[in-house]
């Protein structure tokens, strides 16, 4: 089979190097460098989406796809609602008003986002399909003073259903001003997501209204909360959806999506995976130094062999390309082991931390106290291709300087002592 000449006598110098067994020793070295490098990459990249993606799912359970302000004087909620359904990417529509509040009970106080909301179109809003938390909206369509709060929220003030607390406005609060405070009964207790379980509550819409009635403007404003069909498109299905509202007095509405306002924690942890990212490349930057340091022994062991080529007519570019090519074998199958050892290591994360737990439980003690968290992971291919590309270019790189120095061997001065 035909092969080009740079390529056959760099995938020779590949085969010959195996009688020298230091450089072989190094070059096997540099491969699996490059290959471990490659397999941490895919794997905690992985478990890092999975992360990101479980931390998105909690955050909507209880912040809306997108929100719309609807400045006062204007279009009516439902009449809103009902135009912003059928728009392009639109599922639900419902309306909420949401404020600072303390919430007392029994000398215990705790400040959190009290939430007025319909009960009856709230349910097509929800992101989690929770059977509790319907049963719970149901519970307050029936009850005007009803309250439901998050787990996290009831369980550090001991409140079960049945009880009864009271709300006042932070601004009533900071005012010193107990006038507004309201009597609410707790209905029971819902999952808003790890990060709002503690500060989070829900009421009827009229009984916020009632609460932040004589609040500071701006605070427990009347808003429609959307649910989009693809949440990574949000902004842009909100906003378009926006522009089908009239347009009152010159007053536009003011829209926000999820990643929007909650874009300092995806922000951090994006910037954790890069910064991850570029430190686990460092393994690969090891293995490409290793590249450099088995070819430049080639270069000093074969030269006699590049005056050889350069005086049969191969020039310098030739030669160049040979020991690139060289070189390259090591992080070609580098990456190819890492990539696949990774993508094998992402699939089945979630079993192996599992089975290492009941391995430290059975041989260490006889109960379940080493717990290791269950790790998931979440493969995307572009990952896995950027990686690849990542530790192929590395490896290029780290040929063109021996590469270099083998095209710049005189025959001349080779030769003569041959």
């Amino acid at each position: 089979m035909y092969q080009p000449l740079v390529l056959f006598v760099g995938l020779r110098f590949v085969r010959a190097r195996k009688k020298n067994q230091l450089m072989s020793f190094v070059s096997l070295i540099s491969m699996l460098g490059i290959a471990l490098g490659v397999l941490a990459l895919i794997a905690v990249m992985s478990v890092i989406n999975a992360s990101t993606s479980t931390m998105r799912d909690e955050t909507l359970k209880s912040v809306p796809h997108a929100e719309l302000v609807l400045p006062a004087g204007t279009i009516d909620w439902r009449q809103a609602a009902q135009i912003l359904q059928q728009q392009p990417g639109v599922e639900a529509a419902a309306p909420f008003i949401e404020g600072e509040a303390w919430l007392r009970f029994e000398g215990r106080g705790e400040f959190v986002a009290v939430r007025g909301i319909d009960p009856a179109t709230e349910p097509a809003v929800l992101q989690q399909d929770s059977l509790n938390t319907r049963q719970m909206l149901e519970e307050l369509a029936l009850t005007p003073d009803g309250i439901v709060l998050g787990t996290r929220l009831a369980s550090r003030l001991g409140l079960f259903s049945g009880m009864q607390l009271s709300v006042t406005p932070l601004a009533s609060l900071l005012s010193r001003d107990t006038g507004d405070a309201r009597s609410f009964r707790v209905l029971g207790v819902a999952d808003f997501g790890f990060y709002d379980n503690a500060s989070t509550a829900l009421v009827n819409l009229p009984a916020a209204q009632d609460l932040f009635a004589g609040s500071a403007p701006g605070t427990g404003r009347l808003q429609v909360r959307l649910r989009v069909d693809d949440v990574f498109a949000a902004a842009a299905i909100s906003s378009a959806a926006v522009g089908a509202l009239p347009v009152t007095g010159g007053v536009d509405y003011q829209v926000s999506s999820w990643d929007q306002t909650r874009r300092s924690l995806f922000d951090a942890l994006r910037m954790e995976k890069i910064l991850t990212g570029f430190m686990l490349l460092m393994i690969v930057i090891i293995g490409a130094v290793n590249i450099v340091a088995t070819l430049v022994m080639t270069v000093a062991d074969k030269s006699a062999d590049i005056a050889i080529l350069r005086t049969m007519g191969a020039g310098r570019g030739t030669v160049m390309a040979v020991f690139m090519i060289q070189g390259l074998a090591a992080g070609v199958f580098g990456t190819v082991l890492g990539a696949l050892g990774g993508v094998a290591l992402a699939a089945g994360i979630g079993d192996l931390t599992q089975a290492l737990q009941t391995l430290l439980n059975n041989a260490l003690t006889p109960g379940d106290t080493y717990m290791i968290a269950h790790l998931q992971a979440e493969l995307l291919w572009s990952d896995v291709a950027l990686v690849c590309a990542c530790a192929l270019l590395i490896s290029l790189l780290a040929t063109l300087y021996p590469a270099w120095r083998a095209s710049r061997i005189q025959p001349a001065d080779v030769l003569r002592y041959e």
